[in-house]
C-alpha cells in the first residue's frame, strides 16, 4: 500500500516558497541587478517550481514566467565567456559556478515538463547549462565538499543532455573516495557544508548513478548528526574545520534529507530528528521544488522512535563526547588540529572550547582555559583518552626554546642566516642549526560527565605562569554569588557560583587540590582570556560574547571544579 501524502507538509512548503517568489512575481518588470548569480539562480527554480506547484498562489501564473525570465536574463549576463560566472571571492570558480548550475539544471526539469508557456525560459536554462558545461568538465577544487557539489553539477547537466564525458568525469572524482570517516563526519565536519553540500550532493549522485554506496554515506552522516543535536535546536560544530565552528547552526537545513531517509528507510530516529527540524516552521522556499523533484518527500513520515536517555556518544575521529540525560547535555572536546599543525587556519578546527553544558534555559556556552605560557594560546587538547565510566582526559604539552650560539661550521661572515619558522614566530636565525633549550609546560583536564553535569580536575605543571579558566554563559541569566569585574565579567573566589535563568540554573564550585589560593578580582591581569599572538599579531582575537565567568591564579596547581545543572522537575 502507498504510504500517503502528507498535505501540511506540502502546503508548508508552498506557502515558504511562495514567501520568497510572490513578490517577485508582483514586480515581474524589477531589475534584479546585483543580486548573485547565485541568488538569481535560487529564485528562477523557486519561481519555475512554484508555476508548477497546485498547492502555490503562483501555480500557472503568467507573472511567475514573466519574472524567471527577467532573473534568467541578468543570470545570462553574468556568465563570462568561459562559462563559469562573475563575482564572488573566489575568481573564476568552478565550484561556485556548480552551485548555480545545480539550481539551473533542476529548474530546466520542471521547467521542460511544464508545457509550451514555459519554452522560453527551457530554452534560456539550457542555454545557460550548455554555455558553463565545458568549464565544469574540466575545472577544479579547493575544499573536500567542493568535489562533491562540482559531481551533482555534472550528474544533473548528464541527466538533462546526455554526454558520456561528464559521466566519465563524475567517475574521475568519485574514485577518490568519499571523505567520510568511521563516525559518520566527512572530513570537514561543518554541519554547514554536510546539510547544504555533501549530503544533498550525495543524494543527488545516489539516484542519478544508482549508487548505493553513496546513499549509505548520507544515511551514516544523518546518524551520527543525531548525537550532536542540541537540546536548544542547534547542531554542534565545536569540532568543524570550517567557518561555523564558532557559531551554533540550527537543525533545519538537514530536514529534507532526515525527512527523505526517514520515509524510505523507515528510521523511526529520523522521522523524530526531521520534526525536530521543522519544529521552528518550514522558511525554505528551495524545498518546494525538492517535493517536485523527489516526491517522496511529501509522503507521511514513519511514526517517530523516543529519544533514549541517558546516552552517551563518543566520536572518537573527532575527540567529541556528547552526554545526554533529563538535566543536563554536556559536551566535551578535545580534537582541535592546532596542537598538530601548530597554527590557526581555514581548513583546521582551532575553537579553544573544550566543554559546554545546556541545563534548560542556563547554558554554559564555551569553557576554555587560557595560559600566558609564551604567548602560545589557550588550552587545546592533543590527546583525548576516553574511559568506559564516561571520563575522558584532555591533554596538551607545549614546548617554546631558547637558542645557543650556531655551531662553528653552520656560521656565516655575512650574518645572512635564513629566514625560518620555530614554531610561535619567524627570523633570520637558521633555528633548526642551533642547539635549543627547552620549556615546557603541560596541562591535563580530566572530566568526569554526571547526569546532572560534570566534574573537571585541572592538572597545570611546569614554571610559574598565569592561568584563568573562562565560563562563558548565554546571555539571558544572572550570575549569583560572583564578583562582578565588569563589561558581563566576573570573577569566582572561594564560595561557589550559581547562573540562573528562569527556573533552570547551573552551579559552579572550585576548589584547590594543590598551589596557591586562587587569584582575586584585583588580578585582572590574571582574570581574563589570551587568545594568543596567531591572533593578536594581526590585531585579531576568538574571544566569547556573554557572561564570563573566571577563576584563576599563577600556577603551577591543581584544581577540581564542579558543574551541576538543576531544573524543576517535570509537571506530571
Amino acid at each position: 500500500m502507498p504510504i500517503p501524502l502528507d498535505h501540511e507538509f506540502v502546503r508548508a512548503v508552498a506557502r515558504a516558497a511562495d514567501r520568497s517568489a510572490a513578490p517577485l512575481a508582483a514586480d515581474p518588470a524589477g531589475e534584479p541587478a546585483g543580486t548573485t548569480h547565485r541568488e538569481l539562480a535560487r529564485r528562477v527554480k523557486t519561481l519555475v517550481a512554484a508555476y508548477r506547484s497546485p498547492e502555490s498562489v503562483l501555480h500557472g501564473s503568467e507573472r511567475a514566467v514573466d519574472a524567471a525570465t527577467v532573473h534568467l536574463r541578468e543570470l545570462r549576463a553574468a556568465q563570462t565567456t568561459t562559462g563559469l560566472f562573475a563575482g564572488g571571492d573566489n575568481v573564476q570558480s568552478p565550484p561556485d559556478s556548480a552551485f548555480t548550475v545545480n539550481d539551473v539544471c533542476d529548474a530546466h526539469v520542471l521547467a521542460a515538463g511544464a508545457g509550451p508557456q514555459l519554452r522560453d525560459v527551457t530554452a534560456a536554462l539550457a542555454e545557460i547549462a550548455d554555455a558553463a558545461t565545458g568549464a565544469l568538465l574540466t575545472g577544479g577544487v579547493h575544499t573536500p565538499n567542493h568535489r562533491w557539489e562540482l559531481c551533482a553539477a555534472l550528474a544533473r547537466l548528464h541527466r538533462s543532455f546526455p554526454d558520456d564525458r561528464l559521466a566519465d568525469r563524475v567517475e574521475q572524482w568519485l574514485a577518490e573516495g568519499v571523505d567520510i570517516d568511521a563516525d559518520g563526519l566527512y572530513s570537514e565536519r561543518s554541519a554547514v557544508y554536510a546539510a547544504h553540500v555533501s549530503n544533498p550532493s550525495l543524494l543527488l549522485l545516489a539516484g542519478v548513478l544508482g549508487r548505493a554506496d553513496l546513499l549509505d554515506a548520507v544515511e551514516r552522516n544523518l546518524a551520527a548528526t543525531l548525537d550532536l543535536i542540541r537540546p536548544d535546536g542547534t547542531v554542534e560544530t565545536v569540532h568543524s574545520r570550517r567557518q561555523d565552528q564558532h557559531h551554533p547552526y540550527p537543525l533545519a537545513p538537514y530536514l529534507a534529507h532526515y525527512r527523505l531517509l526517514a520515509i524510505r528507510t523507515g528510521r523511526g530516529d529520523f522521522s523524530r530528528a526531521a520534526r525536530l527540524a521543522a519544529a521552528g516552521g518550514i522558511d525554505d522556499p528551495g524545498l518546494l521544488a525538492e517535493t517536485l523533484l523527489t516526491p517522496d518527500l511529501c509522503r507521511v513520515l514513519p511514526a517517530p522512535t523516543a529519544e533514549t536517555l541517558p546516552r552517551t556518544r563518543y566520536l572518537a575521529t573527532a575527540r567529541l563526547a556528547a552526554h545526554a540525560s533529563a538535566a543536563a547535555h554536556t559536551v566535551v572536546y578535545g580534537g582541535s588540529d592546532v596542537p598538530a599543525h601548530r597554527r590557526i587556519r581555514s581548513g583546521l578546527a582551532c575553537n579553544p572550547t573544550f566543554l559546554r553544558l545546556f541545563a534548560g534555559d542556563a547554558v554554559l556556552d564555551a569553557v576554555r582555559l587560557s595560559r600566558g605560557f609564551f604567548d602560545l594560546g589557550p588550552f587545546r587538547a592533543a590527546d583525548m583518552q576516553a574511559s568506559a565510566d564516561d571520563r575522558y582526559l584532555l591533554t596538551e604539552t607545549l614546548t617554546a626554546a631558547y637558542y645557543q650560539p650556531l655551531p662553528p661550521e653552520r656560521r656565516r661572515d655575512d650574518g645572512a642566516y635564513r629566514m625560518a619558522d620555530e614554531g610561535r614566530f619567524s627570523a633570520a636565525m637558521a633555528f633548526p642549526d642551533r642547539p635549543r633549550d627547552d620549556v615546557s609546560h603541560t596541562t591535563r583536564v580530566d572530566v568526569e560527565l554526571r547526569e546532572d553535569g560534570a566534574d573537571l580536575r585541572i592538572d597545570l605543571s611546569g614554571p610559574p605562569v598565569p592561568w584563568a579558566l573562562e565560563l562563558t554563559f548565554r546571555p539571558g541569566g544572572v550570575p549569583e554569588g560572583a564578583v562582578p569585574l565588569g563589561d558581563g565579567r566576573w570573577c569566582l573566589t572561594t564560595g561557589p557560583v550559581t547562573y540562573r535563568a528562569g527556573d533552570d540554573e547551573i552551579r559552579i564550585e572550585a576548589h584547590v587540590e594543590a598551589g596557591d589560593p586562587l587569584a582575586g578580582p584585583d588580578r585582572g591581569d590574571v582574570l581574563r582570556y589570551d587568545p594568543g599572538q596567531d591572533h593578536t599579531v594581526v590585531g585579531g582575537t576568538d574571544a566569547t560574547t556573554g557572561d564570563r565567568l573566571y577563576l584563576g591564579g599563577l600556577g603551577p596547581h591543581t584544581v577540581t571544579v564542579a558543574l551541576r545543572a538543576r531544573r524543576p522537575a517535570p509537571a506530571v
